[in-house]
């Protein structure tokens, strides 16, 4: 249901322009260990990899106690204590050069109120569109979803069934704290529950580090392209329960009639993220 209190922040805009540079490309590449083609400058950008630019680049005196930057500069003030990305859904329409110049048009597009297990819950909508040379290159909505602190003792989100869909592609996934230390350093992202241990644990509850949901989604978007041919033309993806360091996860995926099903299980099979790809009728360039 939309939530009223902060009805005055629809409609709020801010734009950043970022140069694509290849030595952001390149140690992402490294991070994620992907293929080990040469990047170079004028080569397209592989999807989702455009989340290690545009970054918030807040001083640390504006940083919340969860390294989060303080809200209500361009997020609304919401006093719900936790802040993590949902999930989202994009679209593809053209490449991102690396080494092009690109611009982020975001607006907060909806706000809404829910309940959960561990109380009430607010979600914010932003829609983002990447242009380069003034064409939209990305159409991205992102969801993230505010909460209260956990009550001790309380209820932990556990992740969902196992999938019943066949598996035609899968590989272990183990995140590891030197890798969502360097995707923290990539995306300019000071959360503290990807990177402070005791902070994740003793404030937050979670059982340790948690992964970033966009890492996540990346890693499932590696799997569709490193076993199908086309590129993508949409991408969604949904976080269903906290990925945790230190288990042993697995990447899924299954062929549809014109792209995926992914999803994320954990060391008993149950379901932590899906996600759905489109695939452009195009032979990838990546």
């Amino acid at each position: 249901m939309p939530n009223t209190e902060f009805s005055d922040w629809i409609g709020r805009c801010e734009t950043r322009r970022d140069h694509i540079d290849l030595a952001r490309a390149q140690a992402l590449q490294a991070t994620l260990e992907g293929p080990d083609h040469v990047i170079q400058p004028g080569a397209e950008l592989p999807p989702l990899w455009h989340w290690v630019y545009f970054w918030d680049v807040s001083p640390l005196s504006q940083l919340d106690i969860d390294g989060h930057p303080k809200r209500g500069r361009f997020l609304p003030p919401i006093a719900l204590p936790r802040r993590m990305w949902a999930g989202g859904r994009l679209r593809f329409h053209a490449p991102v050069p690396i080494a092009a110049e690109a611009e982020r048009r975001s607006t907060i597009v909806r706000i809404d109120g829910k309940s959960g297990q561990s109380g009430p819950l607010i979600f914010v909508t932003l829609q983002h569109e990447i242009l380069v040379d003034g064409v939209l290159a990305i159409s991205e909505e992102q969801d993230i979803v505010y909460r209260d602190n956990p009550v001790q003792g309380g209820v932990t989100p556990r992740p969902e069934g196992r999938n019943q869909a066949p598996t035609d592609w899968s590989r272990p996934f183990a995140a590891t704290p030197p890798l969502l230390f360097r995707y923290s350093a990539l995306t300019m992202n000071a959360h503290r529950i990807h990177y402070d241990q005791p902070y994740a644990t003793a404030v937050e509850q979670y059982p340790d580090l948690v992964v970033h949901g966009p890492l996540a989604a990346t890693m499932l978007a590696e799997l569709t392209t490193a076993h199908s041919p086309h590129a993508l033309a949409a991408f969604s993806f949904r976080g269903l329960s906290p990925i945790v360091a230190g288990q042993s996860h697995t990447l899924s995926g299954s062929v549809t009639a014109g792209g995926a099903d992914l999803w994320v299980s954990d060391p008993e099979g149950r379901i932590c993220m899906t996600a759905k790809t489109c695939w452009l009728e195009r032979e990838s360039s990546t």
